[in-house]
């Protein structure tokens, strides 16, 4: 198993390129469930999550050709309507082929999902919603079977936002017959991103970008080209790195208009920050401000964005607060940021921290994706040494962060 190296105190200097989104680019992929045509995506990460993605699409007889940043997939020839335990086990976003096989095929064997230990993220708004479409669906032997000759438009409010209930229905809705419209909708930048392309290759979608989407279901979809949008928490996760080391960073392919919420708070941190239409300059001289803050959904503070921010705040000067509402389980990195000698206290969804001078390097181990960067960001301000084990949760979510943190001097190494 894979462990990085980390000697810290190394300041930041140079340019970072930002991958396309992975939250972007998983339910984008399942999109080529949706048509015979060819979808040419760009822009796409290099991500264990997504090889991973287009081994399940593969197995379903959906073509899939890849050169680097560029995927073209075909769904000419899809024979399988399944999504097999093995392949779901590890991420949560194998879920978004229920919709998109349920809507074109009239069926779907998914299993039940896995994915990061951070929370109980049921799937019974995704069932809820497609059984509001006409589906009939049963949940056996840990899979989801799903039925429906002809999805019919229908009003659907969910119980709670969530992204990939909202992505699933609407991908599903796009060849339901009639209107379908989705109230409580999901408003994340990855969510429109995918409304954009679907749009592309011939949806009816108002209201893209706010709660309420509006579906006028077609016949059929067609072929599109599409470029994945820039990873807004890889960006901010580049952000609160420099923070934390100090340093002068340039992040290029950047989409600085959805990134407001963390830019704030780095505001508010210290970060220096020169913000153009897709880059951003940052600098950071002496130690970080102390940061509170509470997640929630777009366009509020990202909760995929707490740890790393948390990370910065174990080292500013005096004392802050950061509440979790999105996630009951999402404070797993707090006791490994305290083997670092953090002063963390947790009290329910709330940690109290006591910023210190100086944290000191040490083994720690990684819990979830987003954990594991705010280990990296940990490791690189403190004096000494750190290994962060179990970093396939890192190879999850970020393009190869080693490679490039290293590239703007931090003293980081991947050991196999």
């Amino acid at each position: 198993m894979d462990k990085l190296q980390i000697v810290g105190g190394k300041r930041l200097n140079g340019d970072i390129t930002i991958s396309g989104a992975k939250n972007a680019a998983l339910p984008i992929l399942c999109a080529g469930l949706l048509t015979a045509g060819d979808l040419e995506l760009s822009n796409v990460p290099h991500l264990h999550d997504v090889k991973t993605m287009l081994k399940l699409l593969a197995q379903t007889g959906l073509k899939v050709q890849q050169e680097g940043a560029t995927v073209i997939l075909n769904g000419s020839a899809i024979d399988t309507l399944e999504a097999p335990y093995e392949m779901v086990k590890t991420m949560r976003a194998s879920i978004l082929v229920l919709g998109p096989l349920l809507a074109r095929f009239g069926e779907a064997k998914v299993s039940l999902p896995g994915g990061c230990a951070i929370g109980s993220r049921p799937v019974d708004q995704h069932i809820l919603g497609l059984e509001a479409l006409g589906a009939e669906i049963t949940i056996e032997g840990g899979y989801i079977y799903a039925k429906c000759p002809k999805l019919k438009g229908a009003s659907i409010r969910t119980e709670m936002i969530t992204v990939t209930g909202t992505e699933n229905l609407l991908m599903a809705a796009t060849l339901a017959e009639g209107e379908t419209i989705l109230e409580n909708a999901a408003q994340e930048p990855e969510v429109t991103d995918l409304a954009n392309l679907l749009v592309a290759m011939g949806a009816k979608i108002d209201g893209i970008g706010t709660g309420r989407l509006v579906i006028q279901g077609v016949p059929a979809l067609h072929g599109a080209k599409h470029a994945v949008i820039s990873d807004r928490i890889e960006a901010a996760t580049f952000l609160c790195a420099v923070a934390a080391t100090g340093g002068d960073i340039i992040l290029r392919n950047t989409r600085t208009d959805i990134l407001d919420a963390a830019l704030d708070k780095l505001r508010e941190i210290g970060l220096i920050m020169d913000v153009g239409a897709d880059s951003i300059r940052a600098t950071m001289e002496g130690r970080p401000r102390p940061v509170s803050f509470s997640t929630t959904e777009y366009p509020g503070f990202p909760t995929d964005m707490q740890a790393q921010f948390m990370a910065v705040n174990t080292i500013a000067g005096g004392t802050s607060e950061v509440k979790e509402t999105i996630f009951e389980n999402r404070f797993m990195h707090v006791q490994e940021m305290n083997r670092l000698g953090a002063h963390i206290r947790t009290e329910g969804n709330t940690a109290h921290i006591a910023g210190v001078f100086r944290l000191r390097g040490a083994p720690v181990m990684a819990t979830d994706l987003r954990a594991s960067a705010s280990l990296v960001i940990a490791g690189m301000a403190a004096e000494g040494t750190t290994i962060v084990d179990r970093i396939y949760h890192l190879d999850r979510g970020y393009d190869r962060m080693e490679v490039k943190l290293s590239q703007v001097g931090a003293d980081i190494v991947r050991i196999k």
